[in-house]
């Protein structure tokens, strides 16, 4: 177990340190983790709080011992010694628990099913006379934080310190402390009280994350994990007589149906029934067809896919003895590949000028294997073509834009 609560009074300063010290369990990681970022800071500041003192040594002592199995320090389960603590299912090793929970010490609760990944309510909200601290890199399970009193102020047991910690059921261990102006500290002796009861969080939820204090009148805020929607207030307030003003909201996961077959082509994709966010499916074309849009589709949070490409077919072009546009190059139809362009290509004809000898131009797009020919082209015949190629629509001079107003 983590610290939950004070040290003694100071009237007990005649005990030794391990006298003082109430058994308390915790992994030789977290004693480590103590030793350097806290112990190593106070060494030379004789003004360091008793309580920083006394976790200095403890996590000394635990350093020693950090051979003994977990088991054997987590302390057993006792009905009626877990304080304001809501213990989760009791276990003896991972594979007791479900999914993405591990039997880990719990505090009085012993060894129990957590979430690590759980975070505790955090930031906290300020106090007049006190100050709260996170002392480790974040509020999930089994994560630290201080609560020190303002100069001039301390708590029922003399001290100005207490270090809580963020247990199983998502709630800071220990009693919330009472600051109160010290004797002779030049302050009146007003109590500053942090709110001692509050609001349940809601049951553990691996989609669903609170963030904020469930304490009476401060506001808790949902957030549903990515793949999910949150139906219900996004907000909430705890009311006096310990009830959430709304009711908890739920995260509904999204899913997307199975994307539609395209027709020309295949779609390359695990065969399921639904599809999760983020997962992502492939098309390809047969032979001869395009594929109109991205070859790859994901699905979106709103349960639908972010494109329906389709498999377009090639169009061929109306033309055999004059010369064209394609993709801004002047040629022969006879020189495209097959003598086709793709779909939502651009394919520019000349037309003859019906009085003058000169030429003018007039573009279609390919669609789905349909290019229609302009109304006004003509193409030459075959005794114009081998006899006066220079006469060819394609290739006399342009008409001057006034010759076609």
């Amino acid at each position: 177990m983590y610290p939950d609560s004070t040290p003694p009074s100071p009237s007990h300063h005649h005990k030794t340190p391990s006298s003082i010290l109430t058994p308390i369990f915790i992994s030789p990681l977290l004693s480590r983790y103590l030793f350097q970022n806290i112990c190593s800071e106070c060494q030379g500041k004789m003004e360091r709080s008793l309580l920083v003192s006394l976790l200095c040594v403890w996590a000394l002592r635990s350093l020693s011992a950090a051979s003994v199995d977990t088991t054997e320090q987590c302390p057993e389960r006792i009905l009626g010694n877990e304080r304001r603590q809501a213990c989760p299912k009791k276990c003896q090793q991972d594979k007791d628990c479900g999914n993405k929970r591990q039997c880990l010490c719990d505090g009085q609760c012993g060894l129990s099913c957590v979430a690590p990944g759980r975070t505790c309510p955090w930031p906290l909200p300020p106090g007049k006379y006190f100050d709260v601290a996170l002392l480790s890199p974040s509020p999930s399970f089994s994560g630290l934080l201080e609560v020190r009193c303002k100069p001039g102020f301390t708590m029922h047991n003399g001290l100005d310190t207490t270090i809580r910690r963020c247990q199983g059921d998502r709630q800071w261990s220990g009693e919330e402390p009472v600051c109160t102006a010290s004797p002779g500290g030049g302050f009146a002796a007003e109590p500053v009280l942090v709110p001692e009861v509050s609001c349940s969080l809601p049951d553990d939820d691996d989609l669903l994350s609170v963030q904020g204090s469930a304490i009476v009148g401060s506001t808790i805020r949902y957030q549903c994990a990515a793949g999910s929607v949150l139906t219900g207030n996004s907000e909430n307030i705890c009311r006096e007589n310990q009830t959430w003003q709304n009711p908890h909201p739920i995260c509904r996961r999204v899913v997307c149906p199975p994307p539609k077959e395209v027709e020309r082509g295949h779609l390359v994709a695990v065969q399921r029934t639904e599809y999760e966010v983020g997962d992502t499916i492939y098309y390809l074309c047969k032979k001869n067809f395009l594929l109109d849009g991205p070859n790859q589709v994901t699905c979106l949070p709103n349960g639908t896919w972010s494109a329906e490409p389709a498999c377009r077919a090639h169009c061929p072009v109306p033309a055999q003895r004059s010369r064209v546009i394609v993709g801004g190059v002047k040629r022969w139809p006879y020189d495209l590949t097959g003598g086709v362009v793709a779909h939502g290509e651009n394919v520019t004809f000349f037309c003859k000028h019906p009085e003058k000898l000169c030429s003018f131009t007039a573009t279609e797009v390919c669609v789905d294997g349909q290019l229609k020919q302009p109304s006004c082209y003509l193409d030459p015949t075959w005794l114009q073509f081998k006899l006066f190629p220079h006469r060819l629509v394609s290739e006399i001079d342009p008409c001057d834009p006034a010759d076609l107003q």
